[in-house]
């Protein structure tokens, strides 16, 4: 079923970029609107649509629900429980560091010079 729906995907989206590239841009007869009389407004007359049109319509609906249904499918792929599910859980180590810490020195020598040291 994921396979057919792939398919369809894929030729809808082609046959949207080619119903595309063929239509008659509005924009086409902008320089007819400002000294041709024919055009009714800015970016030309707005008909009827014709046989491009709602094909397009009809096959943008199809790519459009043929996603909804991939988004679907690759949700139930992974679908996890909650959000706390996803991320991962630190471990904490119970080992003793590499490097031992650092100690003070013996003798009662600090690493503050002699003269700041009050008396």
């Amino acid at each position: 079923m994921e396979t057919l729906v792939w398919t369809l995907h894929i030729i809808a989206a082609i046959a949207v970029i080619a119903l595309v590239l063929l239509q008659h841009g509005k924009g086409a007869d902008m320089g007819a609107a400002f000294g041709g009389g024919s055009s009714g407004s800015l970016f030309g007359s707005t008909g009827s649509a014709n046989f491009l049109s709602r094909s397009t319509a009809v096959v943008a609906t199809l790519f459009f629900l043929t996603s909804l249904g991939l988004a679907y499918f690759g949700l139930q792929q992974h679908k996890p429980a909650s959000v706390l599910d996803r991320t991962p859980i630190p471990t904490t180590s119970t080992q003793q560091p590499a490097v031992p810490p650092a100690t003070q020195p013996q003798g009662g020598a600090s690493g503050v010079p002699a003269g700041d040291v009050p008396q």
